[in-house]
C-alpha cells in the first residue's frame, strides 16, 4: 500500500518510471490521464498503523489521508484535483461519513471546500435502493455514480443466498446486462444521476484482447460493442474498459451518439420508471446452472486467489480481466448451489464432494497443484463452510499478513 501511495505521489509529479532490467518506462509528452484514486471499502483494516489505542486503522482513511495530504495542493496547482472512486458503499449513511471526512481534510489543510470530487461505485443492492440520498450526502463532492456490474452481481448472491430458488442465478456468463434486474438497475442510475445532475458512468468491458487469436477478438469486440452502444443509448456520459485496446470501440461508439455534447446530462429518462420488484426481479433471469459453469467458477476462483495471493490485484483469465469481484462471484454462486440444493442439468445435485472433484481436475489441468495449496484451502473455506464469509479479502488478507 505504501509503495502504491508512492508511485501515485510521482505518477501526480509526472516523475513516475520503472525499469524491469531490460526495459525502461517512463512517462511522454503528454497528454497525461487524470488520477483517480480508489480507497479501500470500509471493511477493511489497516493493521500495520495502530493510531487509537492500539487498534488497527481504517484501510479506506489510511488511503485517502495519505494521497490527499501528499498531493491535494500539488494536484490544484496542476490545475486538476483529488478525484476519488468509492467502492463496497452500502448506506447513504457511509456516504456522510465520506463528506465528513472531506470536509475535515480540506478545512485541516487549508484547501478549498468542494476540491474534492468522488465518484461512488453503486455495486452493492442495499446502494441500488440510495442512489438518490448517496447523492444528497454527497451533495458538495460529488461527481456522480458509476454501474459496478461485477460487484453489484456479488453483493445479490450474498445478500439473497438464503432466500429461496426464486434468487438463484444461472451461470455467470448467462447473467448478462439484458437481464431484467439489471436493465432496471443500470436505467435508474441514469435517471438518478441525471436528474441531480451528477454524472453517469456505465460499467466494465472485461475482455482482453488476444494478440494471437483473430477469431476469439472479433466475436468479443462484437460483444463489447453492443455493451457499449447499450450504454450510450441509456444515457450514461462515459464508460470504461480492462484494456487499452477497447478504447477505440468504447470512444467510437459514445462519440456517435454524443457528438459535440461533452456529456448526456441533458437526458433526464422520464419514461424510467423502476419499482423495488423490477430491482429483484432475479427470477426472470435466462439460463441455466451448468457443469460448464460450475467448473469455471471453481478454475476462476482457485487462479484468481493464487494470484492475488501473489501481490496480483487483476489478473487475466481466459481473455477476462478477473479481479476480486468477479472471484466473489464464482465462490458466492458454489455456496448458494450446494446450500440451495441445486442439480445440474442430468439431475446431478451440486455437492461439496462434486466441488472437491472439480477442483482436483481443474488444479490437474492448470499443472503444480501443490502451487494452489493455500489457494484452494482458502477457496474452500469460502466457498464450502457451513457460514457464509462475507468478503473473500478478508481472510486472505489475514493470510498475507501472517
Amino acid at each position: 500500500m505504501v509503495g502504491g501511495q508512492q508511485n501515485l505521489y510521482d505518477a501526480v509529479r509526472r516523475t513516475i518510471s520503472l525499469d524491469t532490467g531490460d526495459k525502461h518506462y517512463e512517462l511522454g509528452a503528454g497528454p497525461y490521464p487524470t488520477i483517480v484514486m480508489r480507497p479501500r471499502g470500509w471493511h477493511l483494516d489497516e493493521r500495520h498503523l495502530l493510531p487509537i489505542d492500539g487498534r488497527p486503522a481504517v484501510g479506506a482513511l489510511f488511503d485517502f489521508g495519505m494521497y490527499f495530504f501528499h498531493n491535494a495542493r500539488e494536484l490544484l496547482e496542476r490545475g486538476s484535483g483529488p478525484y476519488l472512486y468509492l467502492p463496497k458503499m452500502e448506506s447513504h449513511l457511509e456516504a456522510r461519513l465520506w463528506n465528513d471526512v472531506f470536509t475535515h481534510a480540506q478545512e485541516a489543510l487549508g484547501i478549498p471546500q468542494g476540491s474534492i470530487r468522488a465518484t461512488v461505485l453503486i455495486e452493492t443492492i442495499p446502494a441500488a435502493f440510495e442512489m438518490d440520498e448517496i447523492l444528497w450526502e454527497l451533495r458538495p463532492h460529488a461527481a456522480g455514480l458509476n454501474a459496478g456490474r461485477w460487484d453489484y452481481l456479488f453483493s445479490i448472491i450474498k445478500y439473497f443466498r438464503d432466500a429461496g430458488p426464486s434468487f438463484v442465478l444461472p451461470d455467470r456468463a448467462s447473467v448478462t446486462m439484458t437481464a431484467p434486474f439489471m436493465r432496471a438497475y443500470t436505467e435508474l442510475l441514469v435517471a438518478t444521476c441525471h436528474r441531480r445532475g451528477a454524472f453517469a458512468m456505465g460499467g466494465m468491458a472485461a475482455f482482453i484482447p488476444s494478440r494471437r487469436d483473430p477469431a476469439v477478438n472479433e466475436v468479443a469486440l462484437a460483444k463489447v460493442r453492443e455493451d457499449k452502444e447499450r450504454e450510450a443509448g441509456d444515457g450514461f456520459d462515459g464508460s470504461w474498459v480492462a484494456h487499452p485496446d477497447l478504447v477505440p470501440v468504447c470512444r467510437e461508439v459514445f462519440d456517435a451518439v454524443l457528438g459535440d455534447r461533452p456529456n448526456q446530462l441533458d437526458r433526464l429518462r422520464p419514461d424510467v420508471v423502476v419499482t423495488a420488484d423490477r430491482l429483484l426481479d432475479i427470477a426472470a433471469t435466462p439460463g441455466s446452472v451448468t457443469e460448464a459453469g460450475l467448473r469455471n467458477n471453481v478454475s476462476v476462483a482457485l487462479q484468481y486467489i493464487e494470484a492475488w495471493l501473489q501481490g496480483n490485484g487483476a489478473v487475466a483469465i481466459n481473455n477476462l480481466m478477473e479481479d476480486a469481484a468477479t472471484a466473489e462471484i464464482s465462490r458466492s454462486q458454489i455456496w448458494q448451489w450446494v446450500h440451495q440444493g441445486v442439480t445440474l442439468p442430468d439431475g446431478t445435485p451440486i455437492t461439496a464432494d462434486l466441488v472437491r472433484r472439480i477442483g482436483d481436475e481443474e488444479l490437474a489441468r492448470l499443472g503444480s497443484p501443490e502451487r494452489y495449496k493455500t489457494a484452494r484451502e482458502l477457496f474452500e473455506r469460502v466457498a464450502l463452510a457451513d457460514d457464509f464469509a462475507d468478503f473473500l479479502t478478508v481472510p486472505a488478507n489475514e493470510l498475507i499478513d501472517d
